[in-house]
């Protein structure tokens, strides 16, 4: 979404942890206006006022240190531009994760607050006061609630067995047993949501913004 906006002339930087995200980045954007740089987001390898804006997208929940981030983000900044964050709402909100992740932790409950960090920056005021804290000004945290359709269980299930995430690659290192049963309930507690064999699940994002 950002490539159209920076136009012919701008750049978008991307940066990750992880190398294989990196790849599949500059494949899906090669000969495109962008760059893929691996970096930890608690230290950004750039000079301070370098940046005209900054997303983090479902990422800022699993820093280990949000308001670090926060301040990287804003120091990288140019003066008076903004930084943007989107993380997950509650497990409630955003059942296409909360179902998972509750499941999840009753066949490893010594892990249950690792899966679920996706939700851990879920307090609009929470969020609010880690960007006053980063010393972000004109800040605002609002809601956004999307309809996220699936033409069928299997068809939401299978990133899932791709272990495309935190949560699926805890799935993929259950036993089998283990797993057709975390399979079975989570499909169980999705019923709900089901109408003619089809997946239609709301899921709701906040949405931080702020102004260096």
């Amino acid at each position: 979404m950002a490539l159209p906006v920076v136009g012919p002339s701008g750049l978008v930087v991307g940066t990750d942890l992880s190398l294989p995200m990196l790849d599949a980045a500059n494949a899906r954007f090669a000969g495109q206006r962008f760059w893929s740089v691996a970096a930890d987001g608690h230290g950004l390898p750039f000079t301070a006022h370098m940046f005209d804006s900054v997303i983090c997208q479902l990422g800022l929940m699993f820093f280990r240190d949000p308001a670090r981030g926060l301040e990287e983000f804003r120091r990288v900044l140019r003066p008076g531009h903004r930084a943007a964050v989107c993380v997950i709402s509650t497990p409630e909100r955003a059942p296409l994760w909360g179902v998972l992740a509750a499941t999840l932790s009753h066949y490893l409950p010594d892990h249950r607050d690792t899966l679920h960090l996706s939700f851990a920056l879920s307090d609009a005021g929470h969020l609010e006061g880690l960007f006053a804290t980063s010393g972000f000004q004109h800040i605002r945290v609002t809601r956004e609630t999307r309809a996220t359709p699936f033409e069928s269980f299997e068809e939401y299930w299978a990133p899932i067995e791709r272990a495309a995430g935190s949560m699926p690659q805890a799935y993929r290192a259950l036993p089998e047993n283990d797993r057709r049963a975390v399979r079975e309930e989570v499909r169980a507690r999705l019923e709900q949501f089901e109408a003619n064999g089809q997946l239609e699940m709301s899921v709701e994002m906040l949405i931080g913004a702020g102004s260096a």
